[in-house]
């Protein structure tokens, strides 16, 4: 009897054991072999890349198809439009092929920020916001033709490809007092563009002013100038008879080379429709109004042509005879002067 208990007693305890393993067994095994529990912030992570992911596509599939209207709305596929920003850093770009069907084919390239112009490709020109571009986003199409920037309208400055703006900007300028005495002056208009100038810059033309024509308001717009010399101008030509070169402006009180040197280039003298100085039938009181004769030379002058015959009557002649002071013979001798012959037809 005391045999078949402890049996039993062993045999329940090894049961117990082998239960205790076995419960044991299973706790581990219910880890690894029925699945692996997954903590809650493993799945958060997970759900995160995943939304991640699919944001990414569609930001990348609404980036492309922006781009893909833009293209679609250029009528030219190898124009660049570029929008310059302060930093150059803020540049992006986008480099394609345009599909067929679309505005053209070939390479594109687009560059763009927030400056507000472009650059034309083709032209090399900066095309401010707006320019060149109506409201529907056709193109303007630009014309070359000969101007003057100080007369030219505003509608003639849009078919050079001025934006509107641009256009009533330079005539405001004008109307407030603005004057381009140079073409280079038209180039340092804020709204010219290096490249626009290049362009245009054989096609505009500024007469220059003729100081036989030019009445005192045009003298006066001249660099250096003012009324007083505008003033002074005038009386020099009415006393020369006319104007012969330019160089005779320095003849003038005061009107040194670097007056002369600041409007050179500006200014022009025609002798068609001025009558030639006639200096061998003139009266002694006006001959001594002349700037480069003065009293002594005019009495000098009729006693000559008294005492010599009509041969002789030369600029040499009256500077051989020392009637001319020095220096005043040269300075006639570029006038133009009425020939004696003349004389024989009066």
């Amino acid at each position: 009897m005391e045999t078949e208990k402890t049996t039993e007693e062993g045999t329940g305890r090894t049961g117990e054991r082998h239960g205790e393993k076995k419960t044991e067994g299973t706790r581990k095994g219910g880890k690894g072999k029925s699945g692996i529990r997954l903590s809650a912030s493993f799945m958060t992570g997970t759900i995160a890349l995943v939304f991640l992911v699919v944001g990414y596509q569609v930001a990348l599939f609404l980036n492309r198809a922006a781009v893909s209207k833009v293209l679609a709305d250029r009528s030219s596929p190898d124009t660049v439009y570029i929008a310059v920003a302060p930093d150059m850093n803020d540049i992006t770009e986008y480099e394609g092929t345009a599909r067929s069907g679309e505005a053209g084919t070939g390479n594109i390239r687009i560059t763009s920020n927030a400056k507000g112009y472009r650059i034309d490709q083709q032209t090399g020109e900066r095309i401010f916001r707006g320019d060149r571009y109506g409201k529907a986003g056709k193109r303007k199409s630009v014309e070359n033709f000969r101007f003057n920037p100080n007369t030219v309208t505003a509608e003639e400055l849009e078919r050079l490809g001025f934006s509107e703006k641009q256009a009533l900007a330079i005539v405001n300028y004008r109307k407030k007092g603005g004057r381009f005495n140079r073409k280079s002056d038209f180039a340092k208009s804020f709204v010219v563009a290096d490249s626009v100038y290049r362009r245009l810059e054989p096609y505009i033309d500024i007469p220059s002013v003729d100081l036989n024509r030019a009445d005192s308001a045009a003298l006066d717009a001249l660099p250096g100038i003012g009324g007083y010399f505008a003033q002074k101008i005038i009386e020099h030509r009415e006393r020369l008879g006319g104007y012969s070169y330019k160089e005779q402006l320095m003849d003038i009180y005061r009107f040194d080379r670097e007056k002369y040197g600041g409007l050179e280039d500006m200014i022009s003298v025609s002798t068609d429709g001025i009558r030639p100085y006639p200096l061998w039938r003139l009266p002694e009181d006006s001959l001594r109004l002349h700037p480069y004769i003065g009293s002594y030379a005019a009495h000098g002058i009729v006693l000559y042509r008294e005492n010599n015959p009509v041969a002789q009557w030369t600029i040499d002649g009256l500077d051989e005879a020392g009637i001319l002071r020095e220096g005043m013979a040269d300075k006639l001798s570029k006038c133009h002067i009425e020939p004696p012959e003349v004389l024989h037809h009066h």
